[in-house]
């Protein structure tokens, strides 16, 4: 543990306690998004489930990203994650992703993959607001991740036909906003 980042956090007003509990919460609810949206992509079968594939591919490997960026910082401020995977699961920020009731129904995906965006951008959001001009580094990370989140959840939103985004789907390039935080 980083004693001197942990400290200096604190005396800047953070609750360090609270905002490691933030932390290992959305870094479970990436883990857990990345393990379901394994599951969802693989379901986006046919002409209709082939559209959204690629899209989402790119918020899988995204939140990969933002789980593998997250960890170093909940240790750094003296943080940890659970030893049990299962109890990992069910701390998450985020319900599960999960594969609707007909695994078939290829419009219900969106539906699931946008929502579980919607969840991250609001974790996100919360840790930014607790960390604006007191933790830095914390803040850069989540306003970071915050960015990829806004765009995976615009892109799902698009084929839910809820109106056009301005955002486009990057081509080669992953986790723009987060890669200056991956080792």
């Amino acid at each position: 543990m980083a004693k001197v980042a942990r400290e200096v956090v604190e005396k800047a007003g953070v609750d360090v306690d609270k905002l490691l509990e933030l932390l290992v919460k959305n870094a479970a609810a990436e883990l857990t998004t990345y393990y379901y949206y394994t599951i969802l992509r693989a379901n986006l079968i046919g002409l209709e489930g082939e559209g959204i594939k690629e899209i989402a591919e790119t918020a899988r490997i995204e939140d990969r990203n933002h789980f593998e960026a997250l960890v170093p910082r909940i240790y750094e401020l003296g943080g940890r994650l659970p030893q049990d995977m299962k109890e990992f699961h069910d701390i998450s920020a985020c319900p599960p992703a999960t594969l609707p009731q007909d695994p078939r129904d290829i419009k219900a995906i969106p539906t699931v993959l946008v929502e579980a965006e919607r969840c991250a951008v609001r974790g996100y959001t919360q840790v930014c607001n607790l960390t604006a001009g007191k933790d830095h580094r914390t803040y850069d990370l989540a306003l970071a991740i915050l960015n990829e989140e806004i765009e995976h959840e615009s892109w799902f939103s698009e084929f839910l036909g809820e109106g056009p985004s301005g955002h486009f789907m990057r081509r080669g390039e992953t986790s723009p906003f987060v890669s200056k935080f991956m080792c």
